[in-house]
């Protein structure tokens, strides 16, 4: 799995002009899904974002998680993310999982962050055409992926 990070002032989702999901200050997330994740991939990110110390202490150091400053998420899938661009230049996403196994570890993913912050997580809609908007804080953007845990 990757994710990309964004530490946000404010986010948004809207399909079909109908706003879906929207956040104050927190993460907004974007979520690619390999054909080899699995649902330890996905508890290991969850842990990983809700850990992640990226907001301002009282000195201004980045030393606060999104559970100490009470922040929100919102988690946009991206299958774009698998991209693989390494012939040619139109990208390929033969590596991005089927919708039979990412929409479960989306899913899984959504559902332990919610779990870990004790609120409901923001999300998109699989498969839709998304307009996300977000005003990027910092900026803070952070890429994570599972094949590099160690």
């Amino acid at each position: 799995m990757r994710i990309v990070i964004q530490r946000v002032s404010h986010a948004s989702v809207t399909i079909n002009g109908t706003v879906k999901s929207a956040i104050q200050k927190g993460y907004m997330i974007l979520v690619g899904i390999g054909e080899e994740d699995t649902a330890d991939d996905a508890e290991w990110l969850a842990k990983k974002v809700v850990g992640l110390r990226v907001f301002d202490d009282e000195n201004g150091v980045m030393n606060r998680s999104i559970m100490d400053i009470g922040g929100e998420i919102l988690v946009i899938s991206q299958f774009t993310l698998m991209a693989s661009y390494k012939k040619g230049n139109r990208p390929s996403w033969i590596h991005a999982a089927p919708h039979e196994i990412s929409i479960p570890l989306y899913e899984a993913f959504c559902r332990r962050l919610s779990e870990a912050m004790g609120k409901p997580v923001g999300t998109g809609e699989f498969g839709a055409d998304m307009k996300v908007e977000l005003l990027n804080d910092g900026p803070v953007t952070i890429c994570m992926d599972t094949k590099n845990k160690e």
